[in-house]
């Protein structure tokens, strides 16, 4: 039975040692897949750098409210996605080519020259307006992961002296969005066991207002008990550095990046 013990306290700082990487680690990978995903201008690319980011997301997802960052990163690009095609097929520049179905044609005044609305919508002008569309939300997936594998606070600690307020201003507002979305869906879910009936937005205002304002009291006053703002020097506890491996993974990151510019 100590034996067990023994091995199960072993596999749990084994497991702690594998996931623990500097906070910047994967922000730095994931910044560089961006700018390689922009530079490349491929579909192609894109798409790989949204899978490759999944399976990251799949195996280093923290845990907290931010952890669903990708999965609603990936919903607002779909989104983005459907309004830039509908948008590229209403209102933009004549492309000629395969003409698959025309709308019918607004007539514009005559200083808006090369726009128009409606008229023929050809195979080339719907493409492109997928294409611009797919490599914007392949942007907002990528940041929308980097935010998922790590935590804020984590962010905050390696934060410049200098920058450490504008830090924890950033922190506090990248990480609300997050914990909006949790709070609706257990308000949701309340109300729905409550009733049994699908909850209405009206409904959930008021009670996600009045726990919005909870939860900023409480930040409140939580930062005011640990003396935040009395004074001008940051103590350090447990300072985080850059290891081998996180050398390692960013290096791999930034060579796959610069690979993908060259397609």
């Amino acid at each position: 039975m100590w034996r067990r013990n023994t091995n199960t306290s072993s596999a749990k700082e084994e497991v702690t040692t594998v996931t623990q990487l500097h906070p910047l680690t994967f922000w730095a990978v994931f910044s560089s897949l961006a700018i390689g995903v922009v530079i490349s201008d491929n579909a192609l690319v894109a798409l790989g750098a949204v899978g490759g980011a999944a399976v990251i997301v799949y195996r280093r997802r923290t845990d907290g409210p931010w952890g669903a960052s990708f999965r609603w990163s990936i919903i607002a690009g779909i989104y983005l996605l459907s309004i830039r095609a509908i948008a590229g097929v209403l209102i933009g520049v004549p492309r000629p080519g395969t003409v698959i179905f025309e709308i019918p044609r607004v007539q514009l005044p005559s200083w808006l020259p090369g726009i128009r609305i409606g008229g023929d919508v050809t195979l080339e002008r719907l493409t492109a307006s997928l294409h611009e569309g797919l490599i914007i939300a392949t942007v907002i997936a990528l940041f929308g992961a980097a935010n998922s594998v790590t935590s804020p606070h984590k962010l905050l600690r390696v934060a410049p002296a200098k920058f450490y307020h504008l830090a924890v201003t950033l922190t506090i507002a990248t990480s609300i969005f997050p914990q909006l979305i949790s709070s609706i869906q257990r308000i949701r879910e309340a109300q729905f066991l409550r009733n049994g009936k699908k909850p209405r937005i009206i409904s959930i205002a008021l009670p996600l207002l009045e726990e919005s304002l909870s939860r900023a009291v409480n930040l409140a006053e939580s930062m005011e008990a640990r003396g935040y703002g009395h004074s001008k020097l940051q103590s350090r506890y447990r300072p985080l550095t850059f290891t081998t491996r996180d050398l390692a993974i960013i290096t791999s990151g930034i060579s796959v990046a610069a690979l993908a510019a060259t397609l």
